[in-house]
């Protein structure tokens, strides 16, 4: 046998395995890397975050991707070229997280890679019948393995549009798996630059598991804050806190056909980026709008399609926890609308039932990885007018 192929295999078979999961979201912030220990798979799997960082990407590098992510044009070869590097920029972090934790890349069984997104197109955006529904991540599995040594999986969302699936969101696979309890009814809500979030009713439950893409979560208002304040993003909502809503562009804005939309569905800033809302604010005569005030609207348009979403799927009888992750948590006056716009529902921290809420998407990949190393996998089919459920995701007897 080879030896490659038996190296996978003695992984497989592993009582235990130490996965490293990357993740970097539309935002261009930089990459999550969570260091775990999964044992067993399926209902059995077991997750222990061992070590987590998030490091940033270098301004010029960001600069440089920015250019080629969610535009309707880019440069190819500049999407081959960074493609290529990013899988190496990745391996490098990775390293440099490996020594300062103190722990040897031959310790690791294997690294799941989510990729940069650059470009979100399932087939309720792109319109084109004939046409799948399509998703490119970069960031090269096989240049992260060669320049670190480590067993790569990647191209997650790829198998997700290959079965029919939208490519997003993800995390309902391991939210299914992990975090479904036999008597609880929880969501589990994650404020990235597009809000998702995930409904699992009790397991006794006749009702059906629920995910979906919300719109934007942190996507706009980091966008607004980097053009008006010279700051990646609003810290702690000081400045969503000086601001006034404009009612009149958070009932534009809301007009958007993807919120009449049925569930499950996704979207990306390929759809809601400052291009837009700079029209909304051009149709509506606002274009003198305080940069406070703009910021205060696209948190709180942010809050409200949330809590909107969230409404139209639950039970009229049931009252769920929300489990919130991403960084959408860390901004005081986002939780705080949403605490008012869902008072039938307690929210609280991922990291009361899970771990560190910055790590969770993170981490669902190495779960993932850990899946297709050691488990039966998941059953996925879907509908093309499928509606409140997974697309029926299924977990093997």
């Amino acid at each position: 046998m080879n030896s490659s192929v038996q190296k996978l295999h003695h992984i497989a078979q592993k009582p235990s395995r130490t996965i490293i999961g990357l993740m970097s979201g539309t935002s261009l912030d930089g990459l999550d890397i969570a260091l775990c220990q999964i044992t067993g798979s399926g209902t059995d799997t077991n997750v222990e975050l061992k070590q987590f960082t998030t490091v940033n990407y270098e301004l010029s590098f960001k600069n440089r991707l920015s250019t080629i992510t969610s535009v309707a044009e880019a440069s190819m070869e500049e999407v081959t070229i960074l493609h290529s590097r990013l899988g190496n920029y990745y391996g490098e972090l990775i390293l440099d997280a490996l020594d300062k934790w103190g722990i040897s890349p031959s310790d690791i069984d294997c690294i799941a890679s989510h990729g940069q997104t650059i470009y979100h197109a399932p087939k309720s955006q792109h319109g084109q019948a004939d046409m799948p529904n399509a998703t490119l991540q970069i960031g090269d599995g096989d240049h992260i393995a060669q320049s670190t040594g480590i067993l790569t999986i990647s191209d997650f969302r790829q198998k997700h549009t290959a079965t029919g699936g939208e490519g997003a969101p993800m995390a309902a696979l391991v939210d299914l798996l992990l975090f479904s309890d036999e008597t609880a009814e929880r969501i589990l809500l994650n404020i990235g630059g597009i809000a998702n979030f995930t409904y699992l009713p009790h397991q006794r439950s006749i009702e059906n598991p629920i995910t979906t893409d919300t719109g934007p979560g942190n996507t706009l208002i980091d966008k607004a804050v980097q053009k008006y304040f010279e700051k990646d993003f609003d810290i702690d909502g000081t400045i969503a806190q000086k601001g006034s809503v404009n009612k009149k562009l958070l009932q534009s804005l809301k007009t958007h056909p993807y919120f009449n939309k049925k569930v499950p569905k996704t979207t990306g800033p390929e759809v809601f980026n400052l291009q837009w809302v700079d029209q909304k604010l051009s149709e509506e005569e606002l274009t003198e709008l305080s940069p406070d005030d703009l910021i205060t609207t696209l948190t709180r348009f942010a809050a409200e399609t949330i809590a909107d979403s969230i409404n139209s799927v639950i039970p009229e009888d049931k009252s769920p926890t929300i489990y919130a992750s991403g960084g959408g948590v860390h901004n005081p006056q986002l939780t705080k609308w949403l605490d008012e716009l869902l008072p039938n529902s307690k929210i609280e921290s991922f990291a009361s039932i899970g771990f560190d809420p910055d790590a969770k998407e993170a981490v669902v990949f190495a779960v993932l990885a850990n899946e297709m190393l050691s488990g039966e996998g998941f059953s996925l089919s879907f509908k093309s007018e499928d509606t409140q459920n997974f697309g029926k995701i299924s977990l093997p007897d």
